[in-house]
């Protein structure tokens, strides 16, 4: 199976005009396609750790003050949960965006890396790293995609080619971040514990000092390495997140603009509604029961 043939595949999973902009899931675990029939705007959205292959159109997304662009024929692995801001610069309905996206299983990487040996690599750079479609591995995708057709096949064949994925992906130019996420000792795995706190305690209070600590950092080291790793400081990454999710509650429409600010974590809702409309350039009762895209979405 070649790009086109990943591209004929992607288009069948996304035929549903209902799914535009919106990753949809496969029977295959981590795996996902998504589809964007325009260009959009500049959106936050919450990036998962994933790895995207491109098959068609063009994407740029900014991370703080780094910005990366990916097109047909590139890769882009995405390390840690990072709020940033996307956009789909290429598409239209005769050749719309589309994209490969996978899950990273973070166990099964741990338990390849250390027979992967000698890559590891406390990196300084972004979350964010593009490159090339290496071919090993979109061939390794290819077989994984195929199995979407074999049941069978996926049950006996699916966890041993995922594997292969993930270890390809280990050892890839690209994957630099990957292998020093995996060093417990290292400093973007220090940061991939705080970013768990901050995902699962983002209503709260949470200070430096209690973030530095769950990393097992100074506060100013722990500073430094956070915005150098996700492009922004911990207490504007919460609020970011605090501010997303208060954009998917408001779409519902089944709470007020006050509730939801409460539901989130603000403790005035006039505090609420006046970085809302500087996150998003509206007032939050402007998206009650608006339609949204995937802004809580992974990479696509």
């Amino acid at each position: 199976m070649d790009i086109s043939m990943l591209t004929e595949a992607a288009l069948r999973q996304t035929a549903d005009p209902s799914h535009t902009g919106i990753p949809v899931d496969t029977a295959l675990p981590n795996l996902m396609f998504i589809r964007q029939d325009q260009s959009t705007p500049f959106q936050p959205m919450i990036y998962d750790a994933v790895v995207c292959l491109t098959l068609q159109g063009a994407k740029e997304t900014t991370n703080g003050s780094h910005s990366v662009f990916f097109s047909s024929g590139q890769s882009l692995i995405v390390s840690h949960d990072l709020t940033v801001m996307a956009r789909v610069t290429q598409a239209t309905r005769r050749a719309p965006y589309l994209a490969l996206i996978l899950r990273l299983d973070l166990t099964l990487l741990r338990g390849l890396y250390d027979r992967v040996g000698g890559g590891a690599q406390d990196d300084p750079g972004c979350a964010l790293a593009v490159g090339g479609m290496d071919p090993p591995l979109v061939d390794a995708l290819a077989r994984y995609v195929a199995l979407l057709d074999d049941p069978t096949g996926a049950e006996v064949l699916g966890p041993l080619v995922l594997q292969e994925i993930h270890y390809r992906l280990l050892i890839a130019p690209n994957g630099c971040m990957l292998r020093g996420l995996l060093d417990r000792d290292s400093n973007p795995s220090r940061i991939a514990r705080a970013i768990a706190r901050l995902r699962q305690d983002y209503r709260q209070a949470l200070s430096v000092s209690i973030l530095a600590g769950a990393a097992g950092m100074s506060a100013s080291s722990f500073h430094e390495h956070f915005k150098q790793i996700t492009g922004t400081t911990p207490l504007q990454y919460q609020k970011n997140l605090r501010l997303i999710e208060a954009r998917r509650l408001l779409a519902r429409a089944d709470q007020g603009v006050s509730q939801v600010a409460f539901d989130v974590g603000y403790e005035s809702p006039a505090q609420f509604s006046r970085e809302y409309a500087r996150k998003f350039g509206v007032p939050p009762s402007h998206h009650l029961a608006y339609p949204l895209f995937a802004v809580a979405e992974p990479v696509g």
